[in-house]
């Protein structure tokens, strides 16, 4: 009996010693090698900081494999991860499918307002912060223009392809390789934020009560030119519409063989990197548009969110505050070379020592749009690419290929309310 009394009196005492486990929250993140050891940084910056645990969940640079995993995770209403970053393009599914966490009254000044209302806000509630801005822009050599005599930067497609014509005529006598104009036309999500583009303010994807619209003048006519822009003006290569991506489209621009390229900010640092032969030629602006005043670049970047399912509330808003300070914005773009959410920093001194184009690139941002924020829409775009491209290819006229592409659409809009009407919906 004292042999038994003393092992319950040594379990009690060990027990009432142990402490509970910590918290700990769960940050999943993807991108390069660079990247992710800077969010390792961060995250034991944090945790000195806060006192919270904090684990990093890495994860692919592919965004389609970052996106599959948290989806299945939110799916199976997991704990774990907390907090992730989100592409654009995956807020109106994730929204929809009411897998973030509210994040209340977070003050939301320093960020630029018209992403917060058009892309973090929904049912007037606030989902999620941005915390990587992106958009399209327009480098140009400016040395190219200043030598032609070029007096302004084009603010139209149609004079961008007068003076790109003009100008290749006449460079190809020193380079055969050289073109006009160089953007990202093959079959990828790359060419649905180019065709927005082209489009303007009054074309791209049209969302009405009845749902999603492609076939409109505006769109016609921007596709219609970006044929001839590959076959009847012979300004962009051939292969654009098979092969040119975002680093092919970089690639030849910096290699000195194009006037103008249409890409995203990341490509200046690379422009004015040591071995390019258009260091210190290269200007970036914002994308023309079909007329004066209609130009509209596509927002693209990444934004942060709390998992509906979470064990950690406060300690996972508490992180994404600090990861959306002045301070750690700041240290993006100083180590990354990231453009910050936050419009302060589009001011800040030191940055703009580092990177000077950041002036263009707040006007761009301000009047950035999204692509429609809808649950369905990789269905929508994988179809808009499909049909956008066969054009490209000579394989189908715009209004044609946009009217089946409706239909298309149309179809896939049936089935998501079907599904959505069913007794099992959330």
């Amino acid at each position: 009996m004292l042999k038994a009394a003393s092992i319950c009196l040594v379990l009690l005492s060990l027990s009432a010693c142990s402490e509970p486990p910590a918290r700990e929250v769960v940050f999943a993140v993807g991108g390069a090698p660079a990247e992710l050891d800077f969010w390792q940084m961060l995250a034991a910056e944090f945790e000195k900081e806060s006192g919270i645990r904090l684990r990093v969940l890495r994860r692919p640079a592919d965004t389609a494999q970052q996106r599959q995993s948290l989806v299945i995770s939110l799916k199976a209403e997991m704990n774990d991860p907390d907090v992730f970053l989100m592409d654009i393009a995956w807020l109106g599914l994730f929204s929809a499918a009411d897998w973030l966490m509210p994040l209340g009254d977070l003050d939301t000044g320093p960020f630029f307002q018209t992403v917060i209302q058009k892309v973090d806000r929904s049912k007037g509630q606030l989902l999620a912060l941005p915390v990587y801005m992106d958009a399209g822009v327009l480098y140009y050599r400016k040395d190219l223009l200043d030598a032609y005599g070029v007096q302004a930067v084009p603010r139209t497609w149609t004079t961008l392809a007068e003076s790109a014509q003009r100008i290749q005529t006449a460079e190809r006598k020193a380079n055969p390789d050289f073109y006009g104009f160089v953007w990202t036309g093959a079959q990828y999500e790359g060419l649905i934020t180019v065709f927005m583009e082209f489009a303007g303010t009054r074309g791209g994807f049209i969302v009405a009560e009845e749902g999603i619209r492609l076939n409109v003048p505006a769109n016609v006519r921007a596709l219609q030119f970006m044929r001839n822009l590959i076959g009847k003006y012979e300004i962009t290569p051939p292969n654009a519409y098979t092969s040119m991506k975002e680093e092919a489209v970089r690639m030849q621009f910096q290699r000195g063989d194009a006037l103008y390229e249409r890409n995203w900010p990341y490509a200046w640092p690379l422009h004015q990197s040591q071995g390019s032969a258009v260091r210190g030629k290269t200007g970036v602006c914002g994308v023309p548009g079909p007329q004066e005043g209609q130009s509209a670049a596509t927002l693209g970047g990444f934004h942060i969110g709390i998992s509906r399912f979470t064990d950690v509330k406060a300690e996972a808003l508490q992180f994404v505050k600090f990861i959306t300070s002045y301070r750690n914005q700041k240290r993006m773009v100083l180590q990354l070379g990231w453009n910050p959410a936050r419009q302060d920093l589009y001011n800040d001194p030191d940055i703009l020592k580092k990177a000077p184009h950041f002036k263009a690139l707040r006007e761009v941002f301000r009047r950035a749009r999204p692509r429609p924020l809808v649950p369905y829409y990789s269905q929508v775009s994988a179809i808009a690419q499909q049909h956008i491209n066969s054009v490209l290819a000579g394989n189908a006229a715009p209004q044609e290929a946009l009217a089946a592409a409706d239909r298309e659409i149309k179809a896939v809009l049936s089935r998501y309310a079907l599904k959505n009407e069913s007794p099992s919906k959330r």
